[in-house]
């Protein structure tokens, strides 16, 4: 099944996924311990944007603005730059495997992030996402050499197993070094709070993240989407890349350190969720094709979905309890990781 790109289809493809988005997002308002109906939603946002409207129990208003609109942005948000992050990573290295969590980027982040926390890593002038920016940048560079190194010492070693054995590497060493950091140099509190925080968790979204999250995700969204036509040719390889006219080292800088700012930015809100940007992606190729002119606005849409209905599960499928996200996307995940993972291994033998 694949939508052509042409004509009318594309156009109501895309006002359907708007529309999806759209219920996705009235359901997270809407669904909860307390439920608010939709008429008291539509009242709360009058109220806040100024326009008259009635009067809403105090509660419900608090609950509805300063808790789920928020929490449901970042959700969009956050599902959105994972799913093109793992675009990206797919595109660049050729590798269906390839996603911010599995290369270790995430856990990365999550490192540079604890450490400016923790140890007050910057003395005071780097922000949690500035630290965590560099984490990611650190974890990719060590994955990146230690693939090159695994398949230039062993001939049996296959780009796409080099690459995801470097990526459990690399994830594990950055776990550590953020279990170490906690181990050391946190209290009780500050330990559990992390911990929990590493599952993946959006209870702590509010306004301000809110204004940090929507402003990165439009402009890496838009750098990204500014680079459809180099990302297509990337898929057949830099030499095919650059017999194109495409100067791949700029590109491939470019769209690596936007990838590592979207996942960092992300990870320093709502900790390490994982999956996201390898079954989203992989889904929409399905349904709108591999072009990156479809892919990339398709696979946005689709990860806002994915993240806000994901949350909604976490906070329904336990009554009084709400899950961490990642423990969500991980059980949505992982078999679609086997899936490909097996598929994958399959092209490559025959």
């Amino acid at each position: 099944m694949q939508f052509a790109f042409g004509g009318v289809r594309p156009a109501l493809t895309l006002l359907i996924g708007v529309a999806i988005m759209v219920a996705a997002l009235g359901f997270a308002l809407v669904i909860g311990e307390t439920r608010i109906p939709l008429a008291d939603i539509w009242a709360v946002l009058r109220i806040e944007a100024g326009y008259p409207a009635r009067e809403v129990n105090p509660i419900d208003h608090g609950i509805l603005w300063s808790y789920r609109l928020p929490r449901a942005i970042i959700a969009l948000s956050c599902g959105a730059s994972l799913a093109l992050s793992g675009v990206v990573l797919q595109a660049l290295l050729r590798n269906p495997l390839s996603d911010p969590y599995i290369l270790g980027l995430s856990a990365g982040a999550s490192t540079g992030a604890v450490a400016v926390a923790i140890l007050g890593f910057g003395a005071g002038a780097l922000s949690l996402s500035g630290g965590a920016f560099i984490g990611a940048m650190l974890a990719f560079g060590f994955v990146a050499w230690l693939a090159r190194m695994a398949r230039g010492n062993s001939a049996q070693a296959t780009s796409s197993l080099a690459l995801l054995l470097a990526g459990v590497a690399g994830a594990q060493l950055f776990h550590a070094l953020t279990a170490l950091i906690i181990a050391k140099s946190a209290d009780a509190n500050q330990a559990r709070g992390i911990m929990f925080w590493m599952m993946g968790n959006l209870s702590g979204s509010r306004w301000p993240d809110v204004y940090l999250a929507v402003p990165i995700t439009l402009i890496g969204s838009a750098i990204i989407f500014l680079h459809f036509r180099a990302l297509d040719a990337m898929t057949f390889g830099r030499e095919a890349a650059q017999s194109m006219g495409i100067r791949t080292g700029l590109v491939m800088g470019v769209l690596i350190s936007t990838t590592a700012l979207l996942t960092a930015v992300m990870v320093s809100m709502t900790g390490a969720i994982g999956f996201v940007g390898l079954v989203v992606p992989h889904a929409m190729r399905f349904l709108v094709g591999v072009g990156h002119l479809r892919l990339i606005p398709a696979t946005a849409l689709a990860g806002g979905i994915f993240l806000i209905l994901a949350d909604i599960v976490a906070r329904m499928l336990i009554p009084g309890q709400t899950l961490p996200i990642g423990v969500v996307t991980a059980l949505v995940g992982a078999p679609a990781f086997a899936i490909i993972l097996v598929r994958s291994s399959r092209a490559h033998s025959g």
